[in-house]
């Protein structure tokens, strides 16, 4: 069970909420945690690279010179990966990058993230087009200085529902990242410096994300 406060748009503490989710076992978290970041990061990845090797190269049909009284070195195509232009030796081909997680772990691995940044959680309370009757990334940026969170640190904002004015406010902060309740994602999670969310938030991640 992990408590905190609950804060409202002008950053003053009016409640407290709770959560609690399953982690994974302290001498196991980091292996599953890490896991699942690779994962991702692998997911990521395009895996288009490629390169031509001395069959695909064009060209080099012919034999350069004779084989033997010119003294210069044996020479059976210009597009040996020796010479320039030539083909490339053990160079990168289309590959798939895809590194398999069970459901299991991957949802462990998220509820052990989540729950391991509870120190740098901030929980508001609900706010949207009340709050922000028109989109204004000024209004934003001000909200989450009163509630404690610098203009420099990297901020994951996680929303059950992300109304039109708050998307186009939030775009164009620089360092924060807008998404869903239902969305979560290691990467996201390990890399901001704090995470701001609501009770509803927090009640749709326990909901989404239990083991049951």
């Amino acid at each position: 069970m992990v408590d905190c406060v609950v804060k409202n748009w002008q950053g003053e503490t009016v409640s407290e909420a709770a959560f609690q989710l399953r982690t994974a076992k302290p001498e196991t978290a980091s292996h599953i945690v890490h896991r699942a970041l690779v994962r991702q990061m692998a997911l990521a990845r395009q895996g288009t690279a490629s390169t031509k090797t001395r069959a695909e190269v064009r060209g080099g049909g012919r034999k350069p010179w004779r084989q033997k009284g010119t003294g210069r070195a044996r020479a059976g195509s210009n597009r040996s990966p020796l010479w320039r232009k030539g083909g490339v030796i053990f160079g990168p081909k289309p590959r798939d990058y895809i590194l398999k997680m069970n459901r299991k772990e991957l949802r462990l691995a998220l509820r052990t993230a989540f729950c391991s940044r509870a120190a740098d959680l901030v929980v508001v309370e609900e706010f949207g087009d009340e709050q922000m009757p028109r989109p204004k990334t000024k209004e934003l940026v001000s909200a989450l200085n009163r509630w404690g969170v610098s203009q420099t640190a990297k901020v994951l904002l996680i929303l059950p529902d992300i109304s039109e004015n708050i998307y186009l406010s939030a775009r164009n902060v620089a360092n924060l990242k807008l998404i869903k309740a239902n969305g979560l994602n290691v990467y996201d999670i390990l890399h901001a410096d704090k995470i701001v969310t609501t009770p509803r938030g927090l009640t749709q991640i326990q909901e989404v994300y239990s083991d049951n």
